[in-house]
């Protein structure tokens, strides 16, 4: 049986690098082409475009032709999927946890 939100495990899977995680900030500030993202990051320019496919792949990044060049921007609408997916988590363990503290206290 498939859950609910399961499909987002792939994006948590993406962002738990953390080069991928600071061009992911990074692009949240302005869209950038992998150059520009390669001058201003510890990496490689080609270990850039790798990681910008890994993110493209899950649909946080999104690309367009500027020009030359290709530019990359953070796609606004998978991260709030991804948010809402968070708050769901964070709103089951507290109505877990509520329920746990009733039960404590009803018995002490």
């Amino acid at each position: 049986m498939r859950r609910r939100g399961h499909h987002t495990a792939p994006v948590f899977a993406a962002l738990g690098d953390d080069t991928r995680w600071s061009i992911l900030v990074r692009l949240g500030w302005e869209p950038a082409s992998a150059s520009e993202l390669a001058r201003e990051l510890p990496v490689s320019r080609q270990a850039i475009v790798k990681h910008l496919e890994v993110l493209r792949t899950v649909g946080l990044v999104r690309t367009r032709r500027s020009g030359r060049s290709i530019v990359h921007e953070v796609e606004g609408a998978r991260l709030d999927e991804v948010g809402r997916n968070l708050r769901g988590i964070a709103a089951a363990w507290d109505r877990r946890l509520e329920g746990i503290r009733s039960i404590a206290e009803e018995r002490g």
